[in-house]
């Protein structure tokens, strides 16, 4: 250690070494990681030490090359099929990541359906509310079936996936907008409720980070939407993940309720 840097633990209050970044003895799960975003905030994970639990709902073969890719990179990792929507799947899953990697002590919560963007009068209340179902239900239904551990054990870190949309407004685009306000929402007030157990809630927000779902995507619109990043240049899934990593670390014990945008300047609050 070095001379002067002692510092308070940040769940025994006692003099000790800087918290680490690393995520040893940790069991994650990162719901919709089987490509994108969410497979880079897996691999992450798993880099820095944590026991990773994959899930997808479709795409079996997809999944199944995750899988291999990060057990070939060294990462402890299992495969789970699962509906992150459908309150008996998520008993379910929960438990056979338990009893295959361990109590889930790490929660992301990053899966997400198909978001067209159509004006109000061609969207129906049904698409509303699967909205809902990823953002809020999703959530919920998750955190419901991990808290009585994450009590017990006082430590908990859970990560709603959000995104820039709710800031910047984005026109025809209002369920998954009113969605992710209602998951911003959702994550500020559960921080609240669960400081007192340490275990913190926080929100990333992603900009238009461009993976296999946007391949094709309109070129003019993706050179419209760079020249706006301050930062000039595009964001990475890693940068992503990296951001997630450290939510979940013990360097980030003092850190709830939080947004946090990942998106090169576009957003500034």
């Amino acid at each position: 250690m070095i001379e002067g840097l002692a510092m308070a633990h940040p769940q025994s209050g006692s003099t000790s070494e800087l918290p680490s970044l690393r995520l040893d003895g940790h069991t994650a799960l990162v719901t919709g990681s089987s490509k994108g975003l969410g497979k880079a905030m897996a691999r992450t994970l798993g880099a820095q030490g944590a026991r990773v639990a994959l899930n997808y709902k479709h795409g079996k073969e997809k999944a199944e090359a995750t899988w291999k890719e990060l057990r070939a990179a060294g990462i402890e990792c299992d495969l789970f099929c699962g509906d992150v929507t459908d309150e008996g799947e998520v008993g379910d899953l929960c438990a056979r990541v338990a009893k295959s990697l361990g109590p889930i002590d790490l929660l992301i919560v990053n899966a997400t359906p198909a978001q067209p963007l159509k004006p109000i009068e061609q969207y129906d209340w049904a698409f509303y509310q699967s909205m809902l179902d990823f953002f809020v239900k999703s959530p919920f239904l998750l955190t419901r079936a991990l808290l009585p551990r994450m009590k017990q054990q006082r430590f908990g870190r859970i990560v709603n996936i959000g995104s820039e949309v709710f800031r910047r407004g984005v026109p025809n685009f209002s369920a998954y907008v009113a969605a992710k306000g209602a998951q911003t929402g959702w994550t500020r007030s559960m921080a609240m409720e669960l400081a007192q157990w340490s275990i913190t809630v926080n929100m990333v927000s992603p900009g238009w980070i461009p993976v296999e779902r946007h391949e094709h995507d309109a070129q003019a619109d993706k050179d419209a939407y760079k020249a706006m990043i301050p930062l000039r240049r595009w964001g990475v899934p890693a940068d992503v993940g990296g951001l997630v990593a450290f939510l979940c670390s013990d360097a980030a014990a003092f850190l709830t309720g939080q947004d946090i945008p990942v998106n090169g300047g576009m957003t500034v609050t």
